[in-house]
């Protein structure tokens, strides 16, 4: 039940077993002062075991004994998860107490499958009180929103604001998954959620920059589990909170790059296309319950183009795309309406009324951009009088979008804003009528 580290490289470790060869994915333990653990990532000749270094101990040396446990990573989950931040591996970054009890613990390598007896019931519609998400990409339950776009120009922060609103308003437990980004950041959402009074219904796991990319690409799948566990033994609807999924990626590619995986033709690690459909099959719905997950996605270079973008993209129901020049205008949120788009803006999903107020109102947006270019040349004065109508319209809606977000106020003093579906309607029809 014992091997020999015959190799050390970077966060490789390569174990030998003569005999009882351990389980892909096993944990196991270096007879060291810090009982470092490994968990098994392939095998060579069935012999050996190419380990992870799980938390980068550097003390490791050839010659060191290695014991099997039979057991794989495991998180505890349940109610008394409720309220904290937990790390991959489910110990508390908090400051607060290990927790500890009868508490039930569930691998994070057991993949979900999905329910082949379950049936989509009606689209249930939920209300997030930001004008252009409920008017653009309507967040339905059990559904899948991608928030698209460059450093700084405004996901974390919307992230924040949907958290907030949408914990408010419903029943569901939230899960959120910090996957790689800034360390202040997730000190940031953990204190508006703690002054908002909504740690009582959220539990956070983080793994950000200051980690190495095993528990950056594995803190998704301890997040998903524990939304599982809430899914199918509470029976409770779950908001899956995710930033980022780049991030994910970008760690999934360090350790291919350390494995020495030769890439795909994007640059990315060859398995990084299973890699985030693995994870995201696991945000599904069954008949117990509904995961209903919001995932920004960083565009590295604002180059929405890149294989990996166009990947998690491809996943997503809905996407909102932030853009930098929107943002330069300082409209908040900064969403590049012409860019964003849900394939769950239909009249089944959310009624002829709204539906029709998206087409007349996506085609002005596109008419807008048409004319900006003639604009730009002749002047608006040289306009028919439709094309001046309709310009100054668009440029109407365009204001009417931006809205004070309740998280920034106490950064910039200005109180936030809620608006219900009916009255973001109401505001549009008085524009475009």
């Amino acid at each position: 039940m014992s091997g020999v580290i015959k190799g050390v490289k970077e966060l490789i470790v390569k174990v030998q077993f003569d005999d009882d060869p351990p389980e892909l994915n096993e944990l196991l333990v270096v007879n060291n002062p810090n009982n470092t653990n490994l968990m098994v990532e392939h095998f060579e000749d069935n012999q050996i075991a190419y380990c992870l270094n799980l938390n980068s101990d550097l003390t490791l040396k050839t010659g060191q004994e290695v014991r099997r446990t039979s057991q794989m990573i495991e998180i505890p989950v349940g109610d008394k998860i409720i309220g904290r931040v937990l790390d991959t591996f489910g110990q508390p970054l908090d400051g607060l107490d290990q927790i500890k009890g009868n508490v039930p613990m569930k691998n994070i390598l057991n993949y979900y499958k999905k329910s082949e007896q379950y049936k989509v019931s009606k689209p249930q519609i939920m209300e997030t009180g930001i004008k252009v998400i409920d008017f653009f990409t309507p967040f339905v339950k059990g559904r899948k929103v991608g928030i698209i776009g460059g450093a700084g120009v405004g996901k974390t922060v919307l992230t924040m604001e949907l958290i907030n609103n949408t914990s408010k308003n419903s029943s569901s437990l939230s899960i959120f998954s910090g996957m790689g980004e800034r360390i202040r950041e997730g000190h940031e959402l953990w204190v508006t959620l703690r002054e908002n009074d909504l740690l009582k219904n959220t539990a956070l796991f983080f793994a950000q920059t200051n980690e190495n990319p095993i528990q950056r690409s594995l803190i998704g799948l301890s997040a998903a589990t524990a939304a599982e566990y809430f899914r199918d033994n509470d029976k409770k609807d779950v908001l899956f909170f995710a930033d980022n999924m780049y991030r994910f990626v970008q760690a999934r590619n360090e350790l291919s790059t350390v494995l020495e995986q030769v890439p795909n033709e994007g640059g990315y690690g060859a398995t990084f296309f299973s890699d985030v459909k693995t994870l995201q099959d696991r945000l599904s719905s069954n008949d117990n319950g509904s995961i209903t997950s919001i995932q920004t996605i960083y565009v590295p270079a604002d180059d929405i183009t890149d294989p990996a973008v166009q990947m998690i993209q491809n996943e997503m129901d809905s996407i909102i795309v932030l853009s930098r020049k929107v943002a330069e205008q300082g409209i908040r949120p900064a969403v590049d309406l012409n860019s964003t788009s849900s394939s769950l803006l239909t009249p089944e999903i959310v009624g002829d009324r709204h539906y029709l107020l998206s087409v007349q109102v996506q085609a002005l947006l596109k008419k807008y951009e048409s004319l900006r270019a003639i604009i730009a040349i002749i002047g608006e004065s040289e306009l028919s009088p439709t094309d001046r109508s309709d310009y100054n319209k668009a440029k109407k809606l365009i204001a009417n979008f931006a809205q004070n977000l309740n998280v920034m106020t106490k950064l910039t003093g200005v109180q936030g804003e809620y608006f219900t579906l009916e009255e973001t309607l109401n505001s549009i029809e008085e524009i475009i009528v």
